[in-house]
């Protein structure tokens, strides 16, 4: 069969109209499943790739691209995915956002509707859970954030740094009785990473770690500040602004506000709230750019695959 085909040729194979067909494509949830199994198989068995024109439906332009973010709630991606809009849209890309939860087989999931689509390139934010091999298919027309790959360039934040400049910061104040607050270290980055830098610092200096892991929300770290916390605890370091905020409202409820309280991130609105937060940025919204000038530099075949350690700035 001829690969030459429409879109309304292949909601005619179908049965469906061009819209439902427009709407698998676009991977709408609304579309039934079996439904969206017969239009599937329809453009697999056609070799349907859509036209240049037809990438119209897009979002009217030419140059498109993917992004896969974690969470659509996530304050740190939002700083990235700001200043990586800005950038693509300045280039004249058109961008699709898709959040993976996460979840493996959902941006799995995500790539594949992408590569049907025929964007020009992708963006996906990494996790513990990644199946980088999945990258292997866009040949050197990706970039993956926030963690380090060799089969994609790759931009990350430097997760040891960020936390080792909050306890130097402390220090300095001559605060030595500090508590962490953490992610479960099965997150290699804003888990593994952060604690073991926390956990060095203690040894390096002799002292007692006080530290707890939980999830990445604000009301775990609120739930584990009893079992950090005790009568000489003059500071706890939190590996991010969200979990920051769970602390400090437990603190405020057991009179505790002498205690100084960093965080990872950078979030303007934690500062303001708290002006005796410490919050380390780790250079979201640079890496954010970077990270779109690199594709943008691969889509045009100008440079081969790159590995960037974002380093992080202070407030």
């Amino acid at each position: 069969m001829s690969k030459k085909l429409t879109i309304l040729d292949i909601a005619k194979l179908s049965g469906v109209g061009k819209s439902t067909v427009s709407r698998v494509l676009t991977n709408d949830p609304k579309v039934k499943p079996a439904t969206r199994a017969k239009v599937e198989q329809v453009i697999q068995e056609s070799g349907y790739v859509p036209s240049k024109s037809a990438q119209s439906m897009r979002g009217g332009s030419q140059k498109v691209v993917g992004v896969i973010i974690s969470r659509l709630d996530s304050p740190s991606e939002n700083k990235a995915v700001g200043s990586m809009l800005n950038t693509l849209y300045s280039a004249g890309y058109d961008v699709v956002i898709m959040e993976s939860q996460f979840d493996r087989i959902k941006t799995n999931e995500h790539l594949d509707v992408l590569k049907k689509r025929n964007v020009d390139g992708v963006i996906v934010f990494g996790f513990s859970d990644f199946d980088i091999s999945k990258l292997e298919n866009w040949h050197d027309r990706s970039v993956v954030i926030a963690m380090d790959t060799d089969k994609a360039s790759s931009i990350n934040y430097d997760n040891s740094l960020v936390i080792i400049k909050a306890l130097e910061f402390l220090q300095q104040k001559s605060l030595n009785h500090i508590g962490f607050i953490g992610v479960d270290p099965s997150d290699k980055t804003t888990g593994k990473l952060r604690l073991n830098a926390y956990l060095d610092w203690c040894r390096q200096h002799q002292i007692e770690p006080q530290y707890q892991t939980g999830q990445l929300n604000h009301e775990s770290a609120y739930l584990l500040v009893d079992s950090v916390l005790n009568e000489q605890t003059q500071a706890i370091v939190c590996a991010s602004d969200t979990l920051a905020l769970g602390v400090i409202k437990r603190l405020q409820e057991l009179n505790r506000e002498e205690v100084i309280v960093t965080g990872v991130g950078g979030n303007e609105l934690l500062s303001f709230l708290f002006p005796k937060v410490f919050s380390i940025d780790p250079g979201y919204s640079l890496a954010g750019e970077r990270a779109a000038k690199l594709l943008i530099s691969h889509i045009n075949g100008e440079i081969e695959q790159v590995h960037i350690t974002q380093e992080p700035l202070s407030l």
